[in-house]
């Protein structure tokens, strides 16, 4: 039996009970993921949000995890600073099939909110702090056929992603990093 996916609707109900304000937006052509989110919406890249996942592999302690990393649509985090802010030995891109099954979203379509607890989330801190923070942002719902439409500052307080530069790794020790809490799905505090 097929796993039931996370869509807009699912999106949306979290949303009211959290009473947070957004939009679910549908889009004027069906996409096949998230970097196509610009095109669709007519908007720039900065203001559409990409969640990619990642397969953290920590060797001596023979653990593996998934990390998302929020970026603009189009970009591509180095991989080590994934690594080094997540504290893994190796990272590599989540295969999809592993992507739908963790994350329960269309692998191209994943939406940083209503991941799994132990999810660490990562996100591009100049696409959710600072101006774009009161900007109104686009991100993929696991629908091909929809956005959704929030605040930055809002969104990365509900989905407890920590800001990091996710293109270059910070030059810290091992102990000194700043990682994720763990996502629990639900926000920290209450937002609006």
């Amino acid at each position: 039996m097929e796993p039931i996916m996370k869509d807009a609707l699912a999106v949306h109900r979290a949303l009211l009970g959290w009473e947070t304000a957004h939009e679910i937006v549908r889009l004027p052509i069906a996409i096949a993921h998230a970097d196509e989110l610009p095109r669709a919406l007519g908007l720039p890249a900065e203001r559409c949000l990409v969640t990619r996942v990642y397969t953290c592999h920590d060797v001596p302690r023979g653990r593996r995890f998934l990390t998302g990393v929020i970026v603009r649509a189009g970009a591509r985090p180095s991989a080590e600073a994934v690594r080094v802010a997540t504290g893994a030995r190796i990272v590599r891109p989540a295969r999809p099939d592993v992507v739908n099954a963790v994350t329960e979203y269309a692998a191209g379509l994943v939406c940083p909110l209503l991941l799994p607890d132990a999810m660490r989330l990562l996100a591009d801190e100049r696409a959710v702090t600072g101006a774009a923070a009161d900007e109104v942002v686009y991100t993929a719902t696991g629908d091909a056929s929809t956005a959704l439409g929030i605040r930055g500052r809002t969104l990365l307080a509900l989905c407890r992603a920590a800001p990091v530069d996710p293109f270059s790794p910070p030059d810290l020790p091992p102990d000194a990093r700043r990682l994720n809490r763990p996502n629990t799905g639900e926000p920290r505090h209450p937002v609006g």
